[in-house]
């Protein structure tokens, strides 16, 4: 039999966790202790809760798997809301498993130290900003209490909170179940898949443009092949910087409205057929075009549902809603053919940074970063906000990490340790 934190990392592994950040604290030192003498997971600490919630949340951006933060309780899990709603806004599974005062110790007269109204005050809390919870206060249903909680992480792509008990970290409980798969209607799905397709198909300038959900859900290579099979111009919302960086697709730029390229926001904002694929329908997304976009002309597939119109398909999955419209391109006769893209040049990027007395302007950033990869290759970014995230979009494309739509400060290096 096993124990509660074996259970644990047991299935955090399953759902492709690669590692453990935290900061250690009285109420999770046994959490800590158990989990470094188990091993399955190296453990990385840091100083500063927030930091810790960064750099597991750019941990499963970069590995799409559900990242793992451990603090303790508190002044350790309340010091981890900011970037925990982070990871909600953003559709990032981060798992924060949180060191709790111990059942034995909640019986008695005194407070508890770090215990803010009530003890259950930090799990309400976390209520609000993650998409599911557990209190693992009964050794024997803790199993399935974690596979429902991290499948949901998964399934959802949104943190998660789970909180232990610290005299329970050794209670002896039973191996993880499996859960079902959750159920999709085909029927719903292939319709859905059919009637973008048609639409896409009459639109005389449609245009797709992808977003985070693409990565988060591992759909990028699948999503290249749609792109090349339906032939449309590709872009990137401000969120989605990044994606396709490997493959044989790449997308013609990122759509900033009054704020980028002329000629990609002209492209989308004359769209008679926006095809919205895994894109947040955020401000920083959509809302610095020149013109308002009419969303009611678009068609958008994303959290677990597809908007054409005044209808929705819901739940359609956005792997389930992928696969389908694959499986329509490759049975279509003829072929779609590729669209006309318009005289869009590339992207300009700033290389050759000359050895100067001048002063230093944001542009140079790119510049030397640019000049650097051209000489030892390609590496992923994590950005700040602010002049930060907008100097990444000058550097050359490559795989991109920032808090492009929550735009909290202090993201950038805890999550390049994350990285």
């Amino acid at each position: 039999m096993a124990k509660l934190v074996q259970a644990l990392d047991d299935a955090l592994c399953a759902h492709g966790a690669k590692a453990i950040f935290g900061l250690p604290g009285d109420f999770a030192l046994p959490l800590f202790r158990a989990a470094e003498q188990y091993g399955k997971l190296p453990i990385y600490t840091l100083s500063h809760e927030p930091a810790v919630g960064f750099a597991a949340d750019a941990c499963a951006r970069a590995t799409q798997g559900v990242g793992v933060a451990f603090v303790t309780y508190g002044a350790g899990g309340l010091n981890l809301v900011n970037a925990t709603a982070c990871a909600l806004a953003e559709k990032s599974p981060l798992v924060v498993v949180s060191g709790a005062p111990g059942v034995s110790e909640r019986t008695g007269d005194l407070l508890l130290h770090h215990q803010g109204k009530t003890l259950e005050s930090q799990y309400r809390v976390f209520r609000e900003v993650t998409c599911d919870q557990a209190v693992l206060d009964r050794p024997l249903a803790a199993p399935r209490e974690l596979t429902r909680v991290l499948q949901n992480a998964r399934d959802f792509s949104q943190p998660v909170y789970i909180e232990v008990p610290r005299d329970l970290v050794d209670a002896p409980c039973e191996e993880l179940p499996r859960l079902a798969p959750a159920v999709v209607d085909p029927e719903t799905v292939a319709a859905c898949a059919q009637e973008v397709l048609e639409r896409l198909t009459v639109a005389r300038t449609p245009v797709m443009m992808v977003g985070v959900e693409v990565k988060r859900y591992r759909l990028e290579h699948k999503v290249a092949s749609l792109a090349q099979a339906l032939g449309l111009p590709l872009v990137t919302s401000f969120m989605g910087r990044g994606l396709l960086a490997d493959g044989p697709v790449r997308p013609l730029g990122t759509y900033l409205g009054a704020a980028g390229e002329p000629e990609i926001t002209e492209l989308v904002e004359n769209s008679d057929g926006l095809f919205l694929l895994g894109v947040i329908l955020s401000d920083s997304n959509l809302g610095a075009s020149r013109k308002r976009l009419n969303l009611r002309c678009a068609i958008h597939a994303g959290d677990r549902r597809v908007t054409l119109g005044f209808h929705t398909y819901a739940p359609v999955p956005l792997d389930a809603f992928v696969d389908a419209l694959l499986d329509l391109t490759r049975n279509h006769v003829g072929g779609f053919g590729v669209r006309n893209h318009g005289n869009i040049p590339p992207e300009p990027y700033p290389r050759g940074l000359p050895r100067d007395d001048a002063p230093i302007r944001p542009d140079d950033i790119a510049c030397a970063v640019n000049d650097f990869m051209d000489a030892h290759g390609a590496h992923p970014i994590a950005a700040d906000m602010g002049d930060c995230v907008f100097v990444a979009m000058r550097i050359a494309y490559t795989h991109l990490n920032a808090p492009g739509y929550y735009a909290s400060m202090g993201y950038g290096v805890p999550a390049g340790l994350g990285l």
